[in-house]
């Protein structure tokens, strides 16, 4: 399998000020300065940066960067080449800015961004949370993940797949609304349920759907679910227990327009063996989705 981690997130921003707001002071996610390029780097371990932060003229997720092994890294590229994907290499200039050793950039059949690299620097100066987070769940699993809209969802899902090696963890057909839709979770070389995920819907404005931050703890969880509702963040979704990742986790909305996931206790896998599950319940418990909510309201109010 090619792809050790989901690495960092580099996102574009009209408002970095409310960005750097919302990291610090409702996510508990550390500032580390700005890299050669301009971005606000922002870290949760030891890592030098897990967010990248570009000022732009539109709010959108700029690309997800995903660690390759170095021994397929090459292959991986002529796979990316075959399958007809866009490969550009890094400068040595941007590939300081990342702290990697090489990359390059390529995109999904959907268009979904993504940056491809081998090696990471670590930062000797500890991570401390701003907002007093006890700590991230990152190291081996990688930053946490990514969810991105997939209209050609066999396409997609048959790319990351074959050319970028990812496995199948849960292939659901979700009820959302009056519909069903597909989705592909998809785990990396590590123990994550799942790194990227795919569904199949029409691409958001924000290019992308969610990313997920997992805490050490419920109290962190709690305690930046009050930062949420205290700072007026808007709640995407209610507290609750996922049914395929088993992960305790609420939802909010982010200065770009996607959701932020931040849970805890997630289901940790043997990518070795597992074997694909088809969950047909989103939750357990809670997860209450402020489109619900729109819903129930519209239907309330139809004479």
């Amino acid at each position: 399998m090619g792809v050790k981690e989901l690495g960092y997130l580099v996102i574009e921003a009209r408002d970095p000020v409310a960005w750097d707001s919302f990291l610090t002071e409702v996510a508990g996610v550390m500032s580390a300065g700005r890299a050669p390029d301009g971005a606000a780097l922002y870290r949760i371990d030891e890592r030098p940066f897990r967010f990248a932060i570009q000022a732009s003229e539109r709010d959108y997720l700029g690309a997800a960067g995903l660690e390759v092994s170095a021994d397929g890294y090459d292959a991986m590229v002529e796979r990316l080449r075959a399958a007809g994907r866009p490969v550009a290499d890094f400068s040595s200039d941007e590939a300081t800015a990342r702290r990697v050793e090489r990359a390059i950039r390529t995109s999904d059949p959907a268009g979904n961004a993504l940056e491809l690299y081998v090696g990471h620097a670590t930062d000797d100066v500890a991570f401390v949370s701003p907002a007093g987070v006890s700590g991230f769940v990152t190291g081996a699993l990688g930053l946490g993940h990514v969810v991105f809209a997939a209209p050609n969802f066999d396409e997609c899902h048959r790319f990351y797949r074959e050319v970028l090696g990812l496995g199948d963890t849960d292939l659901p057909e979700m009820p959302v609304g009056d519909a069903t839709m597909r989705f592909a979770f998809m785990h990396a070389a590590n123990g994550r349920h799942h790194s990227v995920a795919l569904g199949e819907m029409p691409q958001p404005p924000s290019g992308c759907v969610h990313i997920m931050l997992e805490a050490k703890s419920m109290i962190d969880v709690g305690k930046a679910y009050d930062r949420m509702r205290r700072a007026g963040v808007p709640q995407s979704a209610s507290l609750g227990k996922h049914v395929n990742d088993e992960m305790t986790s609420f939802y909010m909305r982010t200065p770009a327009g996607f959701d932020l996931e931040f849970g805890c206790e997630g289901l940790v896998i043997d990518p070795a063996s597992w074997e694909a599950t088809a969950h047909t319940e989103i939750s357990v418990w809670g997860h209450r989705w402020s489109w619900q909510e729109a819903m129930e309201a519209a239907q309330g109010a139809t004479p």
